[in-house]
Formats: structure tokens, sequence, C-alpha cells
């Protein structure tokens, strides 16, 4: 039977992807089947917790997945893994105000699933304190274990007795201490980490996350507090279906953000993944009938992005097929991008948008996105729930159709998102799942 454990923290930047990652890497050294999951929608995390393990990462999201969907998801995961690490998005906590169970914070699968909690706490600037943040953890809800806190950032042997005598005092196990080693930090750039993909000594860097957690945590201790993971049977009805038969999806270090729950249900439907680059100057196959450019990094990388052969290909495919852009797949779509420094580069111009990330502002939240026609993420009126997460403005908007109507996660009406011209489409939101809306049929929010 698969055992599972929730990695929880106070807040971003307290550790928690450290010593998941290297819980992980320790664990799959051992010959153990681990798996990492994050709550919400992250991307970026479960491509280090599929390089730790070699056993996919998957999202688990309690906001944006049906009930259904979500069990569908986590029974999936535990079918080949003796150990799931199941890591939280920012504080454990967090989410949004929302039905009960429907916040998107790790809590709601802690309740959910009986799920344990490891705490991790960063003591650094602290000693005895640590022990009523712990105690706040511990009462703060009922319904949410803490099973045991591990120590990080640590100075001195001295901080960590301070720390974990007064923790233990409340009967909460230690069962690690982490000493303050700047070397194990990972880097991160604005959207978070540096994406594991990039890293050119990445195994590297996760067996020495690896080799601190040997040092510092009680492995066994922590796999004996893990909790079994039984989650109740579901159906993949609300999954994103596969937008074609053969996907023609562009896969590089400008196109990374495809969430993997996504990718693995298009497979299974029986659909075809064929990955290009545009940074090669690659074009989509012409045996594939859509054509899907993901999110990542084209602000990186822009000046690449309109090269001759990719250009035509995308202008030649989008005659006759369709093609979608989520985010920056969506810049990419527009006339231009203005990368940081202020330069103008030409993009596609198959939608007459125009981005900047000279301009900076953060966007970020849930989002609900009621289908004006139809397109590769579904028919005309499907209710799409997902994610926005960018500091790209737009600069110039064309004159193309809107493709959605826009809510947020609380089902405020945010107005008309994205763009349709003919086969081609884009919105700078991440799609996640088909969702009921949060919103009542008879109601007129939603602008029309």
């Amino acid at each position: 039977m698969t055992r599972a454990i929730i990695i929880g923290a106070p807040r971003s930047g307290s550790g928690k992807t450290s010593v998941t990652i290297g819980i992980l890497r320790a664990l799959a050294r051992r010959g153990l089947k681990v798996r990492g999951a994050k709550s919400g929608p992250d991307y970026i995390d479960p491509g280090f917790h599929t390089a730790a393990t070699g056993l996919s990462g998957v999202n688990l999201d309690s906001w944006a997945m049906p009930p259904a969907l979500l069990n569908a998801l986590a029974g999936e995961a535990t079918e080949d893994a003796d150990f799931i690490f199941l890591e939280s998005a920012m504080g454990l906590f967090d989410g949004i105000p929302a039905a009960s169970g429907r916040s998107g914070s790790a809590a709601d699968l802690a309740r959910l699933y009986g799920l344990p909690v490891l705490l991790v706490l960063d003591v650094s600037g602290q000693s005895t304190t640590a022990a009523a943040v712990a105690k706040g953890f511990a009462t703060y809800d009922p319904d949410v274990r803490m099973a045991g806190v591990v120590l990080n950032r640590l100075g001195s042997e001295r901080h960590r007795r301070l720390c974990g005598d007064a923790i233990e005092a409340l009967g909460l196990p230690v069962v690690g201490a982490i000493l303050r080693d700047p070397s194990l930090n990972l880097p991160e750039r604005h959207l978070g980490l540096v994406q594991a993909g990039e890293y050119e000594n990445l195994m590297a860097h996760l067996d020495r996350l690896a080799d601190m957690v040997e040092r510092s945590l009680d492995l066994d201790a922590i796999m004996a507090l893990a909790a079994p993971f039984t989650p109740a049977p579901g159906n993949f009805g609300d999954a994103l279906p596969p937008p074609g038969q053969r996907i023609a999806l562009a896969e590089d270090a400008a196109f990374t953000f495809l969430y993997p729950h996504v990718a693995m249900h298009w497979r299974k439907a029986g659909a075809e993944i064929v990955p290009f680059s545009p940074l090669a100057d690659e074009a989509p196959g012409d045996d594939c009938d859509v054509c899907w450019l993901p999110g990542g990094y084209p602000e990186l990388h822009a000046g690449r992005l309109a090269a001759a052969n990719f250009r035509a290909g995308m202008a030649r495919f989008g005659a006759t097929r369709p093609v979608h852009g989520e985010c920056g797949g969506f810049m990419v779509l527009g006339e231009a991008l203005e990368d940081a420094s202020g330069e103008t580069h030409r993009m596609l111009g198959l939608l007459g948008h125009s981005t900047s990330f000279a301009k900076r502002k953060m966007n970020l939240g849930y989002r609900e996105a009621r289908l004006r026609s139809e397109c590769p993420l579904g028919s005309q009126g499907t209710l799409i729930r997902g994610h926005e997460f960018h500091y790209a403005q737009m600069v110039a908007t064309g004159n193309d159709e809107p493709l959605a109507d826009l809510a947020d996660g609380q089902g405020n009406p945010l107005g008309a998102s994205g763009y349709r011209r003919g086969n081609v489409s884009g919105t700078f939101f991440h799609a996640i799942a088909r969702g009921e809306s949060m919103i009542p049929k008879s109601s007129s929010r939603f602008s029309e």
C-alpha cells in the first residue's frame, strides 16, 4: 500500500522544495519507488520531482480540479509508488476563499485524504519562538495533523537545541535539523526556480541535496510518519481532452510549461505528442493536426523566436489547422514582444496584440474562463479552470475576437480574455481542467 505525507511550511522560501527534492532523491537512491506531488498550479517543481525519482510528478489542485478528477489523478499516482511526498505551494493553509475543501491549499488535501504534515520551519533569526509557530500549526485546524518538524537554516548546535527542545516539549517530534548552507539553494528567476532541464549538472545537485538530507534528517522516522494514501475512486471526465490526434508541441527552453497531468491524459486518450523546437528554427510537422505553444520564457529568447523556418511554418500550419498558445505561447503568437532591456522583437503575427516584459506587472491567480468560440481548449461555452502567472503586459490589443470571458477564482468577472483569429487562438491563462462554474447559470456576471 502506498503511504504519503505532505511537506508544508508557513510560507514560500522556507526550504520545503529543497527538503522535498532531497528526500525524494535519497529514498530513490535506496531503491524505493517514490513520487513527488505538488499542491496547486506550480509547473516547475514537478520537473525536479521527476528528475529526482524517475517517476513523473503530478499536480493536485483542489480548486481547479473537480473532485472526481482530483481523486483519479491521486489514485493513479499511487499505482507504482511506495511513498508519495506531496509538497505544499506557498504556506500550508494558503488558498483562496472558496467552498469547503476547494481553496486550492495543501491543507485541503490533508483533510480530504487524511494525510499527516511534515512541517519545515525556517528558524533563522529565532529560537524558542519556533515552538510558538509550531504550536499554532498544530492547533489551527484539528483536521490537519502535524506529524513532525524539520528545522531549517540553523546556525549552530546550540540553536538546534533551543528550537528543538521547545518544539518537542509540545509533543511534536523533530525529525530533522539542517544547518545553513547557501550552496544548497536552488537558483531562481522571476517565475520561480530555474527549471530542472536547464541545469548542466542537475543530478549532481540533486545528489548533494540527498546527501544533506541523509546527514540531517531521520528518513526512517519520516517514512514511519507517512499514512496510507487511499483516494476515493474518480474519473477523468473533466480532464482536458486532447486537441487533436497528433499534437505538435513546442518544447525547448522557451516553451516548457505543460502540466504533466495534461500531457499524460492526452497520451492516455490515444493522442500522439510530437515535439518541435522553435529555438532550433523548427516548424510544427505537416503530419500533425493541431499545434500547441505552451508557456515558458520567450522573453529570454525573443531575438531567436521569429526565425524564418519557424515563422513560415507556423503561418502555413495556422492557415489550415488549429494553433493555440498559452501565456508565453500567446505572447509569441502576437505581433511583437518587448524584452526586459526595452528592445522590441518581431513575433509570429498570427494574432494582432503586442506584449512587453520591460513594463513589468505581476498577474497572479486562479482563473475561470467561459469560451466564446470553439478552439483547442474546447467547444463554445465550455468552462475551463486554470491559473495565470506572468509579469508581461499587453501594450497593444489588435483587432481580433476575444476568446473567452474570464473570472477570478471567486467568480468576480475580469472581462474578455485572449484572442482568436481564424484557426489561431491564445490566452494568458494556463488551462488545468474543465470545471463546474462558481457562478449560477442564470447570472449575467460574465460579459456578453
